[in-house]
């Protein structure tokens, strides 16, 4: 089937899974008609139908619980239970045993698609290069998390810049419109007990954020407390559009929690998965990283490889699969990430081509 047909069916699939804002469904539908890059971070329902098609050895590689999703602008960062800041993957939505070269296939090919609209400024094929490296080490070496401490200051000046000031994301935050009808009572008592303390005045606002995730329910909590800001945030899971695509049988475990806490990460402590909905602490340093918000000086492979790097953290979580996993990297052919990921570039630029005419047709 092409992209339209495709996106009709995930759709229909997922309004059965979880009520579907209508506005936002259409938000989500412009943004995908404006470049390839969205058009990816929101397709990867496409994504997972064109996997097996486009790589068939690919798809042979030893599964592990994987990102899916995986693309460049889902990292950001958060504070530990000690108040360091962290740095590493920042949504789950899509989390699934997938083969591992999947996380990585994506990885590199939002990387390409970044680098073509001029959102970074390197080489694709050595930005490939870079996830591989990244990835590899992390395998070889046990992995370890992103503290921005001590260590890996280099990435803390790329993620606490004057992009990134308190105020502005409070301001844009502020400016949300407050909700007619509040959330489900449970998700309302949910989002009030993970308060610091009872008795906040706060108000419920309706969120839109990302792309892969608009046309769902998505709550944020904004009070103030102690002469400062404070926020939270609730928004449904659903099973991973993988399991729309590949998976015959009805599956519908959420592997969110399961993922986000895998033993070479550091928990974010206000995550947490309650009846179906994932909590999260919002603050200006707990939340994704945007490429427009990076300072215009940073070290761009430097940063692919850190990006690399935490894939292999967040598969290192399945130790039985990595020793197949080293032997499986040793016989790919050499520049097969970058072959790969070049190949899907062009099949997503295709597909974006047919949604845009499509789109602007119905305007």
């Amino acid at each position: 089937m092409n992209i339209l047909q495709a996106s009709k069916e995930y759709e229909s699939w997922l309004s059965r899974h979880t009520p579907l804002i209508k506005r936002d469904l259409l938000q989500k539908h412009k943004a995908m008609a404006l470049s390839p890059f969205p058009f990816l971070r929101a397709t990867f329902y496409r994504w997972a139908q064109l996997w097996p098609e486009l790589f068939p050895e690919l798809d042979r590689t030893p599964v592990v619980l994987s990102v899916g999703d995986l693309h460049v602008e889902n990292f950001g960062t958060w504070r530990d239970a000690e108040g360091r800041l962290v740095w590493g993957v920042n949504d789950f939505d899509e989390a699934f045993p997938m083969p591992y070269a999947n996380d990585l296939v994506r990885l590199a090919t939002s990387a390409r698609l970044a680098i073509d609209e001029d959102h970074l400024d390197c080489d694709p094929e050595t930005s490939c290069d870079a996830v591989l490296e990244g990835y590899t080490e992390a395998l070889q070496t046990h992995g370890h998390p992103f503290v921005l401490a001590e260590h890996d200051r280099w990435l803390r000046r790329l993620a606490q810049n004057i992009k990134r000031h308190p105020a502005l994301f409070w301001t844009k935050l502020l400016k949300t419109v407050p909700m007619k009808k509040p959330p489900p009572r449970p998700i309302q008592n949910a989002l009030l007990r993970d308060l610091p303390e009872t008795g906040v005045a706060c108000r419920f606002v309706h969120r839109e954020a990302g792309v892969g995730s608009l046309g769902r329910q998505r709550f944020a909590l904004l009070g103030e407390w102690k002469g400062s800001l404070v926020a939270r945030e609730a928004k449904p899971l659903v099973p991973s559009a993988w399991v729309w695509a590949r998976v015959k049988a009805p599956d519908t475990k959420i592997w969110y929690e399961v993922v986000a806490s895998g033993p070479a990460r550091v928990p974010d402590p206000f995550l947490k998965v309650c009846q179906g909905w994932v909590l999260r602490r919002l603050a200006p340093d707990c939340c994704r990283i945007e490429l427009g918000e990076l300072p215009e000086e940073r070290e761009e492979l430097r940063l692919l490889r850190a990006m690399g790097w935490e894939a292999g953290n967040i598969h290192l979580g399945n130790s039985r699969a990595i020793p197949q996993i080293r032997r499986d990297l040793q016989h790919q052919k050499k520049g097969w990430l970058r072959t790969a990921s070049r190949r899907m570039e062009q099949a997503t630029k295709a597909d974006w081509k047919e949604w845009r005419t499509k789109w602007r047709r119905s305007k």
